[in-house]
């Protein structure tokens, strides 16, 4: 069990809102699982707390070993063990692509030439190493979300969290995204957990999770998974 969450609360505002209500949750390693729920919901709060972006009010939530609850190392544990992919990629608009890449590699004592050399060879993974010294906003955006899923390697983590990550994509660029996403998670045993409001990207996964109101009203849908689409 990569992840187990217990009675968890958070609430904004003086507790006005509550965006989360008492979530209990567990996922297994090496599982994909697909997150949605209408806007509000609590879902992408949900994701801020597995990637320790976020503390909660109360509860308990353990991720890859690490209680993010009381841990007084949530950066260290983000630098080492998540993979972020945003819908907005948030990559650096003036330093070239394998610098953006070569980022999460700080943390890890590697040399220059060591980062260099690991960046080029994700560049290469997500067909993009022709693209590797020029700026970010020279990309498309499917080359751009392409770049983020490199960066989100770059510190070989246990986990990918992805927030829509194709939200602003065309049809075929998402599916090359997702394609990509999900090779990862059958060929490296990455634990995929993706944030979405779209239901053929929901129906990739191995289990769906229903949020609503900051709860979880379903934990696995049956009619979901097997009617599981093919990319």
């Amino acid at each position: 069990m990569i992840v187990e969450i217990k009675d968890l609360y958070k609430s904004y505002e003086n507790g006005k809102i509550k965006a989360l209500n008492g979530i209990n949750l567990t996922i297994e390693e090496g599982e994909f699982v697909s997150i949605i729920g209408p806007s509000g919901s609590g879902k992408s709060t949900l994701l801020n707390m597995l990637g320790a972006l976020d503390v909660p009010d109360s509860g308990s939530i353990t991720v890859a070993g690490e209680d993010l609850a009381s841990s007084k190392r949530l950066n260290e544990f983000r630098a080492t063990s998540i993979g972020f992919v945003f819908q907005l990629h948030n990559l650096i608009p003036n330093i070239s692509v394998r610098e953006n890449i070569e980022i999460p590699m700080y943390t890890q004592g590697m040399s220059s030439g060591e980062m260099k050399a690991k960046a080029l060879k994700l560049l290469d993974d997500v067909g993009l190493r022709d693209k590797a010294d020029i700026m970010p906003n020279k990309l498309s955006g499917g080359e751009r979300q392409r770049v983020a899923i490199a960066r989100a390697l770059a510190n070989d983590p246990s986990i990918i969290l992805a927030d829509e990550p194709t939200g602003s994509l065309d049809s075929k660029t998402s599916t090359r995204i997702l394609r990509q996403l999900i090779d990862l998670h059958e060929h490296k045993n990455v634990t995929l957990i993706i944030v979405t409001h779209d239901m053929d990207v929901a129906k990739l996964a191995d289990r769906t999770i229903e949020v609503l109101d900051g709860e979880i009203i379903s934990a696995g849908d049956e009619s979901l998974i097997n009617s599981k689409i093919d990319l």
